[in-house]
């Protein structure tokens, strides 16, 4: 397991790589943890430090999440969600072909663990309001201005 660390405006972040992808990225990361990188983890923070300058909207880093079949077709369908642009859980449930799944698409979208490269911070409530993130409502609505994306309430 390789990881390293990335100073960003939602604080620092330690990204989790194995020999071929990202499987990880923790919030409030201790800035003194021993790093161990590897070239995954190089171009995830290089490429994460691109998307928090505004000069990257997609990220190419591979990513390999641990999950169920379920959780990887809602974290499937959140990476198709674009840049500046946000939907319901209930958009992702349909576009799953299960409209009422919008509890376990809710749950799936908690559970990402790959947060900021997979956009689980895109998906709002079916009101229009910010609902729960992992790493906090500030967090969310951070990233959510540097998509230009304001005035959604929580």
């Amino acid at each position: 397991m390789f990881n390293q660390l990335i100073d960003t405006p939602i604080g620092w972040l330690n990204v989790i790589a194995n020999h071929t992808a990202v499987t990880a990225i923790h919030f409030d990361a201790d800035p003194d943890l021993d790093t161990h990188t590897n070239p995954i983890t190089q171009q995830a923070v290089q490429e994460l430090t691109e998307y928090f300058s505004g000069q990257r909207i997609n990220f190419d880093v591979p990513v390999a999440p641990k999950g169920t079949a379920f959780q990887h077709r809602v974290w499937h369908a959140l990476q198709t969600i674009p840049h500046g642009e946000f939907c319901s859980y209930g958009d992702i449930a349909v576009k799953l072909d299960n409209p009422k799944a919008v509890r376990a698409v809710g749950a799936a979208n908690g559970k990402n663990p790959i947060p900021v490269i997979i956009p689980c911070h895109r998906v709002i409530g079916a009101s229009g309001k910010l609902t729960g993130y992992a790493g906090g409502l500030d967090k969310k609505t951070t990233l959510l201005k540097l998509e230009g994306i304001e005035g959604i309430k929580a």
